[in-house]
């Protein structure tokens, strides 16, 4: 509750600045909208189904692009953590890959996939996997050589020591690489449909862009935005906080 005012005040703070700036006719009401219009929007898009079906729609590539991207990230990096010549070969380039914002990729993404759904997960994967590959790499490489020399001297062979020793004591980072891949691969998402092809929330907003319609494009934006901040909060935040008690990592 404590932390839920503060919340609730800058939120009513924000409405009211906004509801001001629209009062003083400083931009045609196309332009800049009020928050009444721009909720009216909202409830509508729900109620036609519009908003639900874009959803539903960048939903489906984003959980694809993500997995594509876990499943990758997790491969390299457990390569690069095991292996000194991989590490030495390929390591430096992805350092240098995930400064690649996105929507690079999509001119590429275009030429090989055209416009279509392959493009847009072909870039979402791209957006993910990076993160996912240092963070998994670095949680390997970080385990501590007291638990691995325990369980040689119990007798486990590499594999077990893999799964039951190295892999588990990295989850902390893992968890981390997992809640960075998502924010990445949903920005992904959202240049993928802005300037691919599609019928997600990308799409809607390009289409309230060129129909000069600036409530739809707010409406858009709020979501996404809204979707990223729930997504976080209420799902990879708790399952992070969870690690860290259960690893004895959380300092609170």
């Amino acid at each position: 509750m404590k932390k839920l005012l503060p919340k609730t005040i800058f939120i009513l703070l924000i409405l009211a600045v906004w509801q001001f700036l629209f009062q003083l006719n400083i931009w045609p009401d196309f332009l800049f909208p009020s928050p009444g219009m721009v909720t009216s929007t909202l409830i509508e898009g729900f109620k036609d189904g519009t908003f639900t079906f874009a959803i539903t729609a960048s939903f489906k590539r984003l959980l694809i692009g993500y997995s594509l991207s876990l499943l990758f990230g997790l491969m390299l990096g457990v390569l690069i953590a095991s292996f000194q010549l991989v590490e030495d070969t390929i390591g430096p380039f992805i350092l240098a890959l995930q400064s690649v914002p996105s929507v690079v990729w999509l001119p590429l993404a275009l030429l090989w996939f055209s416009m279509g759904e392959r493009a847009i997960i072909f870039v979402v994967v791209l957006g993910g996997t990076w993160n996912m590959v240092i963070n998994a790499s670095t949680g390997i490489k970080n385990v501590q050589p007291v638990l691995i020399k325990a369980a040689k001297t119990m007798g486990v062979n590499k594999i077990q020591l893999f799964w039951k020793v190295i892999l588990p004591a990295a989850i902390p980072h893992l968890i981390t690489g997992m809640r960075l891949s998502w924010a990445f691969s949903w920005r992904a998402l959202m240049a993928g449909e802005l300037i691919g092809s599609g019928d997600g929330l990308g799409q809607i907003l390009m289409w309230g862009r060129d129909m000069g319609n600036m409530s739809l494009v707010i409406t858009v934006i709020l979501l996404i935005g809204s979707i990223g901040y729930l997504t976080d909060n209420f799902l990879f935040k708790k399952a992070e906080k969870v690690v860290l008690n259960r690893w004895g990592l959380n300092s609170k």
